[in-house]
């Protein structure tokens, strides 16, 4: 007989990881102390957990507007379920789903990876359970597939405007990478993000949080750059099971000419490369140009619509789907690329 229990606060996922009866997290987007930290920002959780003999699964979700959506802001890099895998899991999240419409008639999910299956076990799930399911992809992801290369072997096969604005300007910038978090280069990271061509960030204090955790944790990797002794790039990194990670990078746009935040970039992934021997280099999302000299590869990112056409409301929801897909624009490279089956 399966379960499903609602909760407000996100300390029921630290029990649930600790128990052990949980999926291991994937990312720093899928731990219990990402979701606290998210919590602190002001956001609502509903956590709804489904449970079955010695297994787990939940959704971190929050309601907003009438909808029912992920607990997450842009500082996440995806959205997924916290589930094990296989049938039993799959039975977990199909309760969920079901029993979510005593909460809302409109569920959003996003963006969700599929190259590890989420958005299809998503979406099968909500539509057993008897929901209306649309999949259409939101955003890009550009990765590097390191596949054993040396920092060598992948700067060799870099495009040669890029190799040669690092041959040009390296000397004139000193980089280096830390594993440890420190409050005051912090404090230039934060002056050279303020200054530079970024948007205000929405939630400085958590980024702070959440990067002094990983320095303790033995993750961080952040990246300082000094022009005549003047802090002039920062970038924010961390590593977790065999993966880099792009959090934040910044360089003061009055030195633009010294090409630091690409000095910078350089020793990063030569020390995820070579020291920290990671497979993956993950970059967030966003489709910016300048971020395929870096990567070698694209993956989508979907959104899951989920309506439950038993309600009156659901079809008022489905149209105000519809009329919002015709407005948004295309995605011009890999729309309307479907989740693999």
């Amino acid at each position: 007989m399966i379960e499903v229990r609602y909760h407000d606060r996100v300390n029921v996922l630290q029990d649930l990881f600790a128990s052990g009866s949980a999926a291991p997290a994937a990312s720093p987007f899928d731990r219990a102390d990402w979701y606290a930290l998210l919590a602190e920002t002001g956001l609502t959780p509903l956590i709804a957990i489904a449970s079955d003999d010695d297994a787990n699964a939940a959704l971190a979700l929050t309601q907003t507007g009438g909808a029912i959506v992920p607990l997450r802001n842009w500082y996440s890099f995806t959205w997924r379920q916290l589930a094990p895998e296989g049938e039993q899991g799959d039975r977990l999240l199909i309760e969920i789903a079901r029993q979510l419409k005593s909460r809302g008639t409109r569920v959003t999910l996003e963006p969700v990876p599929d190259e590890d299956g989420s958005a299809t076990r998503l979406s099968d799930a909500f539509a057993k359970a008897g929901w209306r399911v649309e999949v259409t992809q939101c955003d890009t992801n550009h990765v590097l597939y390191v596949r054993g290369a040396t920092f060598a072997e992948y700067w060799a096969a870099r495009p040669g405007s890029l190799r040669t604005t690092l041959k040009r300007k390296a000397k004139k910038v000193e980089a280096q990478v830390l594993t440890r978090f420190d409050d005051a280069l912090w404090d230039d990271y934060e002056a050279i993000y303020n200054a530079s061509w970024k948007p205000q960030e929405d939630h400085p204090a958590m980024l702070r949080a959440f990067a002094r955790a990983e320095g303790d944790a033995g993750r961080l990797r952040f990246g300082m750059a000094w022009h005549d002794g003047k802090p002039v790039a920062a970038q924010c990194w961390t590593v977790e099971n065999g993966t880099a990670f792009i959090h934040k990078l910044a360089y003061l746009e009055s030195v633009s000419r010294l090409s630091a935040g690409t000095t910078l970039s350089a020793a990063l992934f030569e020390h995820v490369i070579d020291v920290d021997r990671v497979e993956l280099v993950d970059f967030g999302t966003g489709d910016q140009s300048y971020k395929a000299d870096w990567m070698n590869a694209v993956r989508p990112r979907y959104r899951i619509d989920c309506i439950d056409m038993s309600s009156p409301r659901g079809w008022a929801n489905l149209a105000r789907l519809t009329l919002g897909r015709l407005r948004a624009p295309s995605v011009p490279e890999l729309a309307p690329t479907p989740p693999r089956r």
